[in-house]
């Protein structure tokens, strides 16, 4: 696990979520890999020199703690088990249709995931395997996002056992799989790993088009986090975050209508040293403030939990300003201790390999807005630093 302190830079600490708007063309040569039309060579060095602008771009920003924005990914939830959102290099054992819906979106479009149709399940890649070819560009400490136990246990039917392998089998394994997925992460040099939790808000939702935001499966997803977690130490833990947010692909959420204490009332029994939390793009957010000051831990078995607050909106282009974003933070001290606030952005800015970006016109021009955004939260959290005495 490489060394950092989140104070050292800006005093409030401040980190991305991870991912970034992959430039049109290599959105390009995904569709083209998945159709055929170009090699694997040649998609992955459209990814390499994505990855490549990404890092610069990002140290540029001034960001104490960069990623390589997710750009060799098919998505934040798929990159373990496909190479494409096409289904291009699945796992075996998985079926490309049929699957559950991770979510429905405000906009009316679905995110579907395969189907587990027989065991034993592994992942097809980690994390880390992503990592390792983008940290020799990094001149900054890198953090690493990794999917949730929750979000892939949707892979198993609802309702319908797989012939030969149980779901207490199968999520054995996802266990373990993710506990690999992090530690794999730190040994090839991470500073910090965030864990998706992207299906925590939706789980609460009801949607009878999605069955499974119906069953009351929130509490079970906050026990398989756990389980995780209980196999890392107090000292572990406080590198280790979780990330809520209410969604976030081609502009649209799936679970803002959502009300947040459904989600907020629970989600800090995750033994979880720091919580990455959508909050800019509340309508009301006095409430959520008050919320995360009354269940936000200070001792999660060793470990006092850290809110980093989202002050950017990714599916908004409009900029925040860095006096804006500070005088969220500044504001948020009312309510949750100062040494326990941070900041972040309220979602990965572009989370599927396939993102058109459509309130920002185009990928490419949400990628610059990103950036300025990026820049403005680093201020932001200096400024706030400043009038916290921190």
């Amino acid at each position: 696990m490489a060394s950092y302190d989140p104070r050292t830079a800006t005093g409030v600490p401040t980190e991305p979520v991870g991912s970034l708007p992959r430039p049109a063309a290599l959105q390009a040569a995904y569709s083209r890999y998945d159709a055929g039309e170009i090699s694997r060579d040649d998609l992955e060095k459209q990814q390499e020199a994505a990855v490549r602008d990404s890092i610069e771009r990002f140290e540029a920003t001034g960001s104490p703690i960069i990623s390589d924005g997710e750009q060799r990914w098919s998505s934040f939830a798929t990159y373990p088990i496909t190479d494409t959102l096409g289904g291009t290099g699945l796992a075996p054992g998985l079926a490309p249709v049929g699957g559950q819906f991770f979510a429905i979106f405000a906009d009316g479009h679905g995110r579907q995931l395969p189907r587990l149709e027989n065991g034993p399940f592994r992942y097809n890649q980690y994390a880390a395997d992503a990592l390792r070819k983008s940290l020799p560009y990094a001149h900054r400490p890198m953090k690493q996002a990794v999917i949730s136990p929750s979000m892939l246990a949707l892979l198993y039917p609802l309702t319908e056992p797989v012939q030969g392998y149980t779901r207490e089998e199968f999520e054995a394994t996802l266990v373990d799989e993710c506990e690999k997925d992090v530690r794999e992460a730190f040994a090839a040099g991470a500073a910090r790993v965030s864990i998706d939790f992207t299906e925590g808000r939706l789980a609460t939702r009801e949607d009878p088009r999605n069955p499974w935001t119906g069953a009351g499966l929130l509490p079970h997803f906050i026990e398989l986090i756990n389980r995780v977690l209980a196999r890392f130490s107090a000292e572990e833990r406080r590198s280790i975050g979780v990330h809520t947010c209410p969604g976030g692909d081609r502009d649209s959420v799936h679970s803002a209508d959502v009300p947040y204490n459904n989600l907020l009332g629970t989600m800090f029994d995750i033994d979880a040293g720091y919580f990455l939390i959508q909050f800019s793009s509340e309508r009301d957010r006095d409430p959520v403030l008050e919320s995360i000051g009354r269940h936000l831990r200070p001792d999660a078995g060793g470990v006092a939990q850290m809110a980093y607050l989202g002050v950017t909106n990714p599916l908004n282009p409009r900029l925040e300003s860095p006096q804006e974003i500070a005088d969220r933070l500044i504001r948020a001290a009312n309510f949750i201790p100062r040494e326990q606030i941070g900041s972040t952005d309220d979602c990965g800015f572009s989370p599927f390999s396939i993102d058109e970006k459509p309130n920002h016109g185009s990928p490419d021009h949400a990628r610059d807005i990103a950036f300025q955004k990026i820049s403005a939260r680093v201020e932001g959290s200096r400024l706030a630093a400043e009038k916290l005495g921190l």
